[in-house]
């Protein structure tokens, strides 16, 4: 009976998808308190589709694939806007975006000249999208007019970089060292 209810966690990934499209325009209009209401459920669906799956087994690979891939995608779209809007400087959004592609296309290249490989979110991954999220949501919470540290932009920018650069490195140093460990065999 169970099983009835596996999409479930599968739909809240859509909704988080279908999320980004009136979250870019909220934030490129500059409605923050809009944007901030949608990001906030967009985190709820998030929440709540990873306990669902965790809880009752309702783990998918669609899910797998789909899950991470919407909160990049929310993301990406939230440094993009900020940038557009001139919240964030250009450079900061091509080191977010550069990381994710660099990630991306060297997993692409592992998988098509060494093997198949499971790239699992490493620590200082993990660290890096929390960093990106929590300064997003500051600086929509300041632009919101809400109460926050005024700084938080310029802070939030220098920690992003840092934490990009750092994750970054430390993903193209496992895999190339995976990588040359693999050719040598």
């Amino acid at each position: 009976m169970a099983q009835n209810w596996c999409w479930i966690p599968n739909a809240l990934t859509l909704l988080r998808i279908l999320l980004v499209l009136p979250f870019a325009v909220a934030l490129l209009a500059t409605e923050y308190r809009i944007a901030l209401v949608i990001f906030f459920v967009a985190a709820a669906t998030d929440a709540l589709d990873g306990f669902l799956a965790r809880e009752f087994d309702w783990r998918t690979r669609l899910g797998a694939i789909a899950d991470p891939l919407a909160d990049k995608v929310l993301l990406i779209a939230a440094y993009l806007m900020l940038t557009l809007n001139g919240v964030l400087p250009y450079w900061l959004f091509w080191l977010v975006l550069g990381r994710d592609l660099l990630i991306v296309s060297g997993g692409l290249v592992y998988h098509y000249c060494i093997g198949h490989f499971d790239l699992q979110p490493s620590l200082p991954g993990k660290l890096n999208t929390l960093i990106q999220i929590l300064v997003a949501l500051a600086i929509m919470v300041l632009l919101a007019g809400l109460p926050m540290m005024p700084r938080v932009i310029e802070f939030g920018s220098v920690l992003v970089a840092v934490s990009a650069l750092l994750s970054g490195g430390h993903y193209l140093l496992v895999w190339g060292l995976k990588a040359w460990r693999a050719r040598q065999t």
